[in-house]
């Protein structure tokens, strides 16, 4: 007997210990209605608190010492920025169809500075979706049979070499400049870079070469920028470069600039090069400005969220404040600006700050409620651009090569008469000859400070590392409520058993019965997966609208959604859908549909935030809640609780502001008002998605909407 008990606890295996973070994992899961309400409580307001928490920028990169040495931009400089100003506005420069006396005259005035002068022709390309180029250029090296002299630009290009430069490093200067419908700024712009041009032919300092772009802007400044910089990068060789003289005799007539002009010149017929890019900068001038000071306003944002370097925009911002004058803008959403609500917010901030800091005098934590008004409007405007993935301004060809770029547009307080063109002149000069010799003092690449932020002024910024934990916050829920769906879908349904007498009977059947149960979440999978093959075909589908001609946005629009809903009731026929999923006869078949769409959502969002952080930040704010809420309507009336009548509420006003065109339709009408909206402006901003590559356009086709369609079809499962 003795032998016998002792043979049984030897028999008896210990029990494996559960690990602490097991045991948090299976708390959280059993606990996930109460994470996501903290969850999504706590990211939503890590999103409003961006702004107070928004540091100082500051200079990572000691070797760009920003204003130590004093500028030595002159009057005399200033005189020659002038009279290219008189040249170029003179009547007689504008007599030719296609502005070509212009480019001979800013040709001629490089040339009188000992610069490398060359034109570089290129072709207009139409950006259209084409499915197999979306993360690609457009091949350069096709040129349409039927053209004219007028479907070509014309850049001019200027290099000065550097003295102490070995020319394998160049810093780039934009100027865009359109001959034919020029105004006064963009003129007095070219005086700016002139005067500065001719600065640098002069000094001894300079260790990298300087290239002068005067981009010809009458196809778009982007375009003629980026034409330039494929042939820079990716040189073409086609028959564009040398037109037909016979049908063309004004471009011929500019190749001709070398032998009539300037004996032993270095103008040259060929695409010329310099070193690697090291940065660049896009310069304009505005012809009005409605501010009661000398500004100078700053674009950063690239395609799909880029953003340069951000010791670049610290150089810019600290010598237009502090050694110019200049007051800087980046821009805002100026709807925010006199929202009542957000200012109440800020109060409350406000206040909440002055009590932390007479309980801990030390504390700097908080802003004025009038700072944290601008610095959300200011971060607003900074997430929307980048979500939206078109660069908002020619520096954004640049960045598509890795370079860091930005666009400088000054605005001068008053007329552009001969004192304040001087001053002007004078104060842009030497803002951009500042940078230019900060750029000049690396050794390498900007490398040191932030790629990845977000502004709330031009002198404070949100890093990775804090804006990061907002969608982390938002988007941790979702892992922890599919498992917890998935955990109830599966020991809800009842398994038949056996007779109890028969103890392997009973085995056997509970055995089969756990098989299928772990084995049905497949159906469910499949079922996401055509929706979201549903959502890659309506993606594509533009491409072959944009193929009929004559067609309004609001017929093109119209044609897509009877084209996708047409696509969408094919696939719920051939293969199955989440229409039939709700009419499927297990009870709780709609909870492993939910499961797989959360554990969807969750993969499109995390890869979203490495491919442009703005959009995803914007998608979980919509999407998010719409998947946790989803629950069956016919449930939550059945119920008829108050909590069941508020999610049901809830339910169906996000299924209505998490739709696509809703929430374009929603932010339009926040931004201009809804009287303006109309059905074919959805169009034609998918259209402008589509066209500039941006990742955001296959995140609503094949992320957003499909998450969409599976939420309303479980809210309308038949229980």
């Amino acid at each position: 007997m003795a032998e016998t008990k002792e043979k049984s606890l030897s028999d008896e295996k210990p029990k494996p210990r559960v690990r602490p973070i097991v045991r948090l994992g299976i708390f959280f899961i059993s606990h996930s209605f109460l994470v996501s309400v903290v969850c999504c409580t706590a990211g939503v307001l890590a999103l409003f608190l961006l702004p107070v928490l928004a540091k100082n920028t500051y200079i990572s990169e000691n070797a760009l010492m920003p204003g130590s040495a004093s500028p030595m931009l002159s009057n005399q400089h200033v005189s020659d920025g002038n009279r290219l100003v008189k040249d170029l506005t003179n009547p007689n420069s504008k007599s030719s169809e296609t502005g070509i006396e212009s480019h001979k005259i800013i040709a001629q005035y490089m040339l009188d500075l000992g610069a490398e002068v060359s034109f570089h022709k290129f072709h207009p390309q139409m950006n259209q979706f084409h499915p197999l180029h979306f993360f690609s250029s457009p091949d350069s090296g096709k040129i349409q049979e039927n053209y004219s002299c007028s479907s070509y630009g014309i850049n001019t290009v200027g290099i000065i070499r550097a003295p102490r430069g070995d020319g394998k490093e160049a810093i780039v200067l934009v100027t865009p400049y359109n001959a034919l419908k020029s105004g006064f700024g963009e003129a007095l712009s070219l005086g700016i870079a002139y005067s500065v041009f001719s600065l640098l032919t002069q000094v001894t300092w300079l260790a990298k070469d300087i290239i002068w772009l005067v981009a010809d802007s009458q196809y778009g400044e982007y375009a003629a920028v980026a034409a330039w910089l494929r042939e820079y990068q990716t040189p073409k060789f086609s028959s564009l470069s040398t037109p037909n003289a016979e049908m063309c005799p004004d471009v011929n007539n500019l190749f001709e600039l070398k032998g009539h002009s300037i004996s032993g010149s270095k103008f040259s017929n060929s695409f010329r090069r310099a070193g690697t890019m090291a940065a660049a900068l896009v310069l304009k001038v505005r012809d009005q400005n409605e501010q009661f000071e000398d500004t100078i306003s700053i674009y950063a944002e690239a395609s799909n969220g880029q953003m340069p370097n951000l010791d670049l925009i610290n150089v810019v911002n600290y010598l237009a404040v502090h050694r110019q004058g200049l007051r800087v803008n980046v821009e805002k959403l100026w709807s925010l600006l006199n929202s009542s609500w957000l200012k109440t917010l800020g109060e409350i901030f406000e206040s909440l700050a002055k009590v932390a800091k007479i309980l801990y005098p030390k504390w700097k934590f908080g802003i004025t409620a009038t700072e944290y008004v601008e610095g959300t409007a200011t971060l607003a405007s900074s997430l929307y651009y980048q979500a939206l993935g078109v660069p908002t301004g020619p520096h954004g060809a640049f960045r598509d090569y890795q370079v860091d770029a930005i666009t400088l547009e000054i605005s001068p307080k008053f007329s552009l008469d001969k004192v304040w063109r001087n001053d002007i002149l004078l104060r842009g000069g030497r803002l951009i000859e500042g940078v230019i010799r900060s750029v000049n003092n690396l050794l390498e690449k900007f490398h040191q400070s932030f790629f990845l932020y977000l502004l709330t002024s031009p002198s404070k910024f949100v890093s990775v590392g804090v804006y990061m934990i907002a969608f982390a916050l938002l988007i941790a829920p979702l892992p922890m409520v599919a498992a917890s769906l998935y955990v109830a879908a599966n020991s809800s349904s009842n398994c038949s058993k056996g007779d109890s007498s028969t103890p392997s009977a009973i085995t056997d059947t509970d055995e089969n019965c756990i098989a299928i149960r772990s084995w049905r979440w497949l159906n469910s999978a499949k079922l996401v997966f055509i929706v979201h093959l549903w959502g890659a075909i309506v993606s594509l589908l533009p491409y072959f609208i944009s193929q009929i001609p004559d067609c309004s946005p609001t017929t093109s629009f119209m044609i897509w959604v009877l084209l996708s809903i047409l696509s969408l009731l094919t696939l719920n026929s051939v293969l199955a859908s989440p229409l039939a999923c709700a009419k499927a006869t297990q009870e709780k078949e709609w909870a492993l549909v939910k499961s797989v769409t959360i554990s969807s959502v969750f993969i499109g969002l995390g890869l979203m935030s490495v491919i442009n952080f703005a959009t995803a930040e914007i998608g979980a704010l919509l999407m998010v809640p719409m998947c946790l809420l989803a629950r069956p309507l016919k449930l939550d009336v059945r119920a008829g609780t108050l909590r069941s009548f508020c999610r049901m509420i809830c339910n169906l006003v996000l299924g209505h502001i998490a739709f696509p065109p809703a929430a374009f339709f929603l932010l339009k009408g926040m931004l201009d008002g809804f009287g303006n909206a109309n059905v074919g402006d959805f169009w034609m901003w998918v259209e402008s998605l589509w066209a500039w590559n941006s990742a955001t356009y296959l995140f609503i086709g094949m992320v957003q909407l499909p998450c969409w369609v599976l939420c309303v079809s479980i809210l309308f499962h038949t229980c």
